[in-house]
């Protein structure tokens, strides 16, 4: 939300310390004063407050030039791993799939304009292992993200696209908004998108929708390949059919969770 048009109850400092912690990352692990206010677009002073606050709480560290996050942060993220059942429903046969395959699965939901790494299992071969849980990815160029978003209502489509800052990552990235939306329009038709090295060269991923027992898209899973190791054909003919297999065993243990906890909690209709 622009911060022209906040709310009347939106309280600025508190986005001013999250904006704190989402500086530290894999790139930038310690930082020191100066670069935390950079970064952040704060003043000194401004940064310093924050920053020793945080300190106070626990969730920074400080050595005197430099400041790192604490692992008390991954309690901000635990509340809601713990309360969303989804990823612990999926790791099993995330296992399962790269168990058969030796190709790397992930689960990933919708967050804005992003997708968000909820569960991950990594196949010991991979090139590099960069992507953990809570990575995030512009949602458009990833095959989670177009499983995801060809599945949500024509206008809300319209709106991303509309919005979307569609950059070429690599050459073969879809950065017009009317062939992005043919691409959607054949995700949603088929059931399953395939991103050919347009995040990343040397990158293949396909990936299928989850949906809860209402039929509501609420996540997808993917595989993801090295471009040498496996044709676009060969993920379609050998890959494509485990993944959906997968996906079909997910939602089976879905709806049974979710079925469950309706009768416990006195919302299932009655016969």
């Amino acid at each position: 939300m622009p911060a022209d048009v906040r709310a009347p109850h939106f309280v600025r400092s508190f986005e001013r310390g999250l904006a704190v912690i989402r500086s530290f990352d894999a790139e930038h692990p310690a930082r020191t004063l100066s670069e935390v206010a950079r970064a952040c677009g704060l003043t000194r002073a401004a940064a310093r407050r924050l920053l020793l606050t945080l300190v106070d709480l626990g969730y920074v560290r400080f050595d005197g030039r430099l400041f790192c996050l604490t692992p008390r942060v991954l309690e901000l993220g635990y509340a809601y791993l713990a309360g969303f059942t989804l990823p612990q429903i999926a790791t099993p046969h995330l296992e399962q799939l790269v168990a058969e395959l030796r190709e790397s699965s992930s689960l990933c939901v919708l967050d804005g304009d992003d997708v968000v790494y909820v569960a991950r299992v990594p196949a010991r071969r991979i090139m590099s292992e960069t992507i953990t849980v809570g990575t995030r990815f512009p949602a458009l160029v990833t095959s989670v993200g177009r499983a995801i978003v060809a599945h949500l209502p024509d206008e809300q489509i319209d709106a991303r696209l509309t919005r979307a800052e569609l950059r070429p990552l690599t050459g073969r990235t879809i950065t017009s908004p009317d062939a992005l939306r043919v691409e959607l329009g054949r995700v949603r038709r088929q059931g399953y998108a395939l991103v050919d090295q347009e995040l990343e060269e040397g990158l293949r991923s396909v990936a299928a929708p989850v949906r809860d027992r209402h039929g509501a898209v609420v996540a997808a899973v993917n595989l993801a390949v090295h471009a040498g190791r496996a044709s676009v054909a060969s993920v379609r003919r050998e890959l494509l059919p485990h993944l959906l297999a997968t996906v079909a065993r997910i939602e089976a243990d879905l709806r049974g969770t979710e079925a469950a906890r309706a009768v416990s909690s006195g919302t299932a209709p009655s016969g």
